[in-house]
């Protein structure tokens, strides 16, 4: 992935914790680990994990930072 797109991404993000971009889509969470942009998550708006590449350790701490933080997360670009 390009560096701009990485740049797009994060600019775009409704919350950015950790070095994670979390992204409101329309059927759910879209999840990048910016520092390394090949692991992504999509969750449920409850958390609920629908699809990943992530390894478990990272899955286990992407989801608690989403269960930690998501009422942070903002419902319009900022």
């Amino acid at each position: 992935m390009s560096e701009e797109k990485i740049t797009e991404i994060a600019e775009n993000a409704n919350m950015i914790v950790d070095g994670y971009a979390f992204t409101r889509k329309e059927d759910g969470i879209s999840i990048l680990n910016l520092k390394n942009p090949d692991h992504a998550m999509f969750i449920s708006e409850e958390g609920k994990m629908l699809e990943t590449n992530m390894d478990e350790i990272e899955q286990v701490i992407v989801q608690n930072i989403w269960a930690k933080d998501r009422e942070y997360m903002e419902t319009e670009n900022a």
